[in-house]
């Protein structure tokens, strides 16, 4: 996932864990009450870098470890330390296809998954980060990045018969001189572990615990295959649902105390960063022809088709299907955009439901940093999720065979 909006230079904030149920927050127009709050961990800042798909990862896999040990309040996973393993990959397979797998700053959910089975996660602090080599107070791409790309670039797409192998070993030095070497062995908590080690015996994850979703009718449904987005240069496989399953495993999850990593097109217009009456908050607004348009009337008043319906008016939004969806992710309008989790859920003053999302923008808007997304915007714009296999009902898991 590629994120293309940052913001920067925003504090880091400490939020209490566990549900909050009935709480009201107002934003303008809109007052949300939470109908359930499963814990996340504090709101992190990505900043001026692409790696929200490893902020969303790891905030997802901090929950899942909630999920297990309640008392761990104190988690926090090294986004470092994924960075550097996934770009190593990365580097390695676009040069072994000359260039024609992308490297980018994105990634997938699946590049944690990989990092966790292969070569483990560390916590926060062993690597240099918050405070990197370079001296940033928080990930700051711009410098570090291109000459990067464009030594990657020199080798995929030079005309050279043959690579010494060295290159790796320079590429390494570029990793390891921004985020400090990966560590072999650590102390954390007055023990010894290897990155590894911590998954297995500290964190007890098992990378086999954790599935892909989505829904396009391109594939069969209940069969795996790789979903076609530039990010997901592992060539990851997600299981296929109906639209209305995909949307019934993340209600029920939700409800039964799990959360799940959201990958989704942020660009639309309903995704509300900065301006308008409900900042962050994603709704799909149903529009209406206007009387008039094209009219001199039309031309004083700024009517204009397809005019919004103002969802302060408690007005619905577009009713999402399967062929809408489809037509989104064919055309480019559905695009991979951003990394999320989904932790809650949450009702307006109307009694429509919302799913209730962390991100990794720092600690902005008016709910510091957590979204609400309506459950048509999920519907529309929902590329896939990881999550728990063990979430998913029983009866689709059968389906599925997992």
């Amino acid at each position: 996932m590629k994120k293309t909006i940052v913001w920067a230079a925003l504090a880091l904030a400490v939020l209490p864990l566990g549900a909050k149920k009935k709480q009201e927050v107002k934003n303008d127009s809109l007052i949300f009450t939470t109908i359930i709050e499963n814990p996340v961990t504090s709101i992190k800042n990505q900043n001026n870098s692409g790696t929200c798909w490893s902020y969303s990862s790891l905030a997802f896999l901090e929950s899942e470890v909630l999920k297990k040990h309640p008392d761990m309040k104190d988690i926090d996973l090294c986004e470092s330390f994924l960075v550097s393993k996934t770009y190593t990959d990365r580097a390695d397979r676009h040069v072994r296809t000359h260039g024609d797998a992308s490297f980018s700053q994105g990634g997938s959910f699946y590049d944690a998954i990989y990092c966790m089975q292969h070569y483990g996660l560390i916590p926060e602090g062993i690597m240099p980060y918050p405070m990197t080599n370079y001296g940033d107070s928080l990930f700051n791409f711009s410098f570090f990045f291109p000459p990067m790309e464009a030594y990657l670039s020199a080798i995929a797409k030079g005309s050279q018969k043959k690579i010494n192998p060295i290159w790796k070993s320079d590429f390494q030095h570029m990793l390891d001189n921004y985020f400090g070497a990966c560590p072999t062995e650590f102390d954390y908590k007055g023990k010894r572990y290897t990155p590894k080690s911590f998954v297995k015996e500290y964190l007890t994850l098992d990378p086999a615990d954790y599935v892909s979703l989505t829904s396009y009718t391109h594939e069969p449904f209940y069969s795996k295959f790789i979903l076609e987005i530039q990010d997901n240069w592992r060539w990851a496989s997600s299981y296929n649902l109906p639209l209305e399953e995909l949307m019934r495993v993340m209600e029920e999850a939700v409800k039964n105390g799990w959360t799940f990593a959201w990958g989704a097109d942020v660009s639309e217009e309903g995704f509300s960063r900065r301006t308008g009456k409900n900042k962050c908050v994603a709704t799909v607004p149903d529009t209406k022809a206007t009387a008039g348009v094209g009219s001199d009337q039309s031309r004083w008043t700024g009517e204009k088709a397809g005019a919004k319906i103002s969802e302060a008016d408690g007005a619905g939004e577009k009713v999402i299907t399967q062929e809408m969806r489809q037509l989104a992710y064919d055309n480019w309008e559905t695009t991979d955009d951003h990394g999320m989790q989904i932790y809650g859920m949450a009702k307006d003053q109307h009694g429509k439901e919302y799913f209730m999302m962390k991100n990794s923008w720092g600690e902005n808007g008016p709910y510091k940093g957590f979204w609400y997304v309506s459950k048509p915007y999920a519907a529309y714009k929902t590329m896939n999720i990881v999550i728990n296999k063990n979430a998913v009902p029983a009866d689709i898991r059968a389906k599925l065979g997992i």
